[in-house]
């Protein structure tokens, strides 16, 4: 146990970012401009506080003990993931592992995760939901105290589920009971979910996060059936559009994923049996797709390793090729897509890994950029702060050695991470 915390402990230690600099010029090797979907070459942006001030063709300044040499770098804006668990533990073989930790564990491990996370060259992400509710709020409002180091988030303060959903613990024996923590979002109806979506806004939710079908990874669930119905997925979007807060839905099945689109719900996570008509349905209305493709081959692998539950890895093989198939029609209707993996099944700080695999299923290298910088910022509705290298927004920017465009992979390894004026890493620094 003793060894336990101490890991811990040592993997909390943060390195002190260098101290934002009143004016910082970075000369950029390449830079990706997602807002015109071109590649500029050697770029002079100029950074002052938090924000970027200016971008055009390098000129040698008249002094340089304030300048950025990354001119063997390319610069892409602060990466962003919008299916992230990172205020919680992680994935394991055991499904009562929540029930393991106490609160403020969980609390510390979401300090870690933030951490690992933006030095992975993730500035901002959308958080989807925490077993503990309200951990995530905690953690994001401790980041932006300057308390501890994470990227910018979103997020949702618990699950929406029914009792016994994809949301809840489910493998607890009958007579064992759940904290009331872990219970918060369960509704059992339309009024309960209006009860719960005003709640959880008050309580600082930056959107909703629905369970409209069962799970993959939620013992006694199946992945296509519905669980929210369409009038309790419309009633969240109602009462959330009150406060003017979108709701997201977790949804595998099709029937799932139309009742949420047609209950007007902002986005879909997962989508992994999406049939044509939901496809275009999302097409039509403008619904997001946010779809976590690389999760299937590291649940196949590591999950059988390390012996996790065979009703889980059954449920992972039959959907991870739909999945993926659905992903490339999706791309080619032109489905809006955002970038979401759905970190906390893996390990937190290897977000990168499913660049290369929205590449391989369909998207243009400058697409998956984009649906990791400017697309994820407009899902957010946070495009005037984040999403590009323009003046006037947060200097969030990455860079990685090389040629990204000839080998999207590169963002697995970043060199350097920049959030809001601050250096994080800078691998070789120069």
């Amino acid at each position: 146990m003793m060894r336990r915390f101490l890991s811990l402990f040592l993997g909390l230690m943060l390195v002190a970012p260098a101290a934002m600099a009143d004016r910082l010029i970075i000369r950029a090797g390449q830079m990706v401009d997602v807002e015109k979907g071109r590649v500029l070459k050697d770029q002079m942006i100029v950074v002052d506080g938090d924000r970027i001030v200016s971008v055009g063709d390098w000129k040698d300044p008249a002094e340089r003990s304030n300048v950025l040499d990354w001119s063997s770098r390319t610069v892409v804006p602060g990466l962003m993931d919008m299916h992230t668990h990172i205020a919680d533990g992680g994935q394991s073989n055991n499904p009562l592992a929540p029930l393991e930790i106490s609160a403020a564990e969980a609390v510390l491990m979401g300090v870690k995760n933030a951490r690992e996370t933006l030095m992975a060259g993730f500035t901002t992400v959308r958080d989807v939901g925490t077993w503990r509710a309200f951990n995530d709020v905690a953690l994001r409002d401790a980041i932006d105290r300057g308390d501890i180091v994470g990227p910018r988030m979103a997020v949702v303060g618990a699950y929406v589920t029914v009792p016994g959903g994809s949301g809840a613990i489910t493998d607890q024996a009958l007579d064992v009971g759940v904290p009331a923590d872990m219970k918060f979002g369960e509704v059992k109806n339309a009024d309960e979910v209006r009860l719960k979506v005003r709640s959880l806004i008050q309580r600082g939710a930056t959107f909703i996060k629905t369970l409209a079908t069962g799970a993959v990874l939620t013992n006694g669930t199946a992945v296509g059936a519905v669980e929210l119905s369409e009038e309790e997925l419309r009633a969240a979007v109602n009462e959330a559009a009150h406060y003017d807060v979108y709701v997201t839905a977790h949804a595998h099945g099709a029937e799932g994923i139309k009742n949420a689109v047609r209950a007007g719900v902002r986005s879909i996570e997962h989508g992994s049996l999406i049939d044509d008509e939901a496809i275009a349905m999302m097409a039509k209305r403008g619904t997001w797709l946010v779809a976590d493709i690389y999760n299937g081959d590291y649940i196949a692998t590591v999950g059988r390793e390390e012996g996790w539950p065979e009703e889980q890895l059954r449920k992972n093989d039959e959907t991870t090729d739909a999945q993926r198939e659905g992903f490339r029609k999706a791309v080619k209707a032109g489905v809006k897509i955002a970038y979401g993996t759905d970190s906390g099944v893996y390990p937190h700080g290897l977000n990168g890994r499913q660049m290369a695999y929205m590449v391989k299923y369909g998207m243009t290298p400058m697409q998956a950029i984009r649906s990791a910088t400017l697309s994820a910022a407009e899902l957010l509705g946070w495009e005037k702060e984040v999403g590009s290298i323009a003046p006037g927004k947060y200097a969030d920017l990455v860079a990685v050695e090389g040629d990204l465009m000839s080998d999207v992979s590169k963002v697995e390894h970043v060199a350097a991470v920049m959030k809001g004026g601050v250096i994080y890493k800078d691998e070789g620094a120069r």
